[in-house]
């Protein structure tokens, strides 16, 4: 997210621009832990003192096996925030076989 500089933006009081860009890409070997909720937080930045939060949220594609992320902030400001989305297939790493997201999502 881009941030305002300047007095204000130095002691933390303007309010940062509501704009997101967003990469993802896979790594290594994805693992789930737990079951997951279409819409799930997978992070959240506070940006302001008081009221804006970036949030990236966590879905899943299950026809397609891609985990779907997008992020946005939760408070318009000068006008609608933009927002950003990412498409991260599943593939395979190594000789595993990929891991299902539909598998662990929760009904």
């Amino acid at each position: 997210m881009p941030e305002k500089g300047g007095w204000s933006g130095w002691l933390g009081l303007a309010e940062e621009l509501p704009k997101a860009s967003l990469a993802c890409q896979q790594v290594g070997p994805i693992k789930f832990t737990g079951k997951l909720k279409q819409g799930d937080e997978a992070f959240s930045q506070r940006r302001s003192l008081i009221f804006k939060r970036m949030q990236i949220v966590r879905g899943c594609d299950a026809g397609r096996n891609v985990l779907v992320y997008l992020a946005y902030t939760d408070r318009p400001i000068e006008g609608s925030p933009e927002s950003a989305t990412a498409a991260v297939p599943i593939s395979p790493w190594g000789t595993a076989e990929p891991v299902k997201c539909s598998d662990w999502i929760k009904e």
